[in-house]
C-alpha cells in the first residue's frame, strides 16, 4: 500500500524532501500561491503550525502555478515573499504541478480518483500512519472549526 511517505519532493531551497522523514507525523498538505484571493490564508496556516507542531502536525505548503498564473515567481521570490509577509516557519516544495499529465505523483496519490484540485490553497490531511484522512475545499479557512476538529482528531488517534 502507497502511503506519504513513498513519496519525495524538492523543497523551496532546491534540497530533496523525502517524506518519509515525516513518518509519525499528521501532515496538511496544501496547493498555494502567493498572489491570490485566497494567499491571506498563509498567515491561518502558520497559525495552525505554530499551534500543533509540538502535537506533531507539518504544514506541508506547495507553491503552484496552474491556476491564474498567480505563483508567478520562483522559489526564491516565493519563500522571501512567505517569510517578509506571513512569517512561514513550515515547510515548502518547490513549485509543482497538482493538475494534468505534469501533475506530481504525490497530487495523483492525494486525488486518487477523486476530482482534479479545484483552486489554489486545497488542503489534505494525512494521518500519522501517512493516509489521507480529509480534503477541504480551497475556501475552507485553516481555522475552520471542522478542519481544527479533524487535525486534533489525527494527533490524537
Amino acid at each position: 500500500m502507497t502511503t506519504l511517505y513513498d513519496f519525495t519532493l524538492t523543497d523551496i531551497d532546491g534540497a530533496s524532501l523525502p517524506l518519509s522523514e515525516m513518518k509519525g507525523k499528521t501532515v496538511l498538505l496544501v496547493n498555494v500561491a502567493s498572489e491570490c484571493g485566497l494567499t491571506p490564508q498563509y498567515r491561518g496556516l502558520q497559525e495552525l503550525y505554530s499551534q500543533y507542531r509540538n502535537d506533531g502536525l507539518v504544514v506541508l505548503a506547495c507553491p503552484c502555478n496552474q491556476f491564474g498564473g498567480q505563483e508567478p515567481g520562483t522559489e526564491s521570490e516565493i519563500k522571501s515573499f512567505c517569510i517578509a509577509k506571513f512569517n512561514v516557519t513550515f515547510p515548502m516544495s518547490s513549485k509543482i504541478e497538482v493538475n494534468g499529465e505534469d501533475r506530481h505523483p504525490l497530487y495523483q496519490w492525494l486525488i486518487g480518483e477523486g476530482e482534479d484540485i479545484q483552486w489554489n490553497f486545497e488542503k489534505f490531511l494525512v494521518n500519522s500512519e501517512g493516509s489521507v484522512v480529509g480534503r477541504y475545499n480551497p475556501r475552507v479557512q485553516p481555522d475552520d472549526p471542522e478542519l481544527v476538529g479533524d487535525i486534533r482528531e489525527a494527533l490524537n488517534p
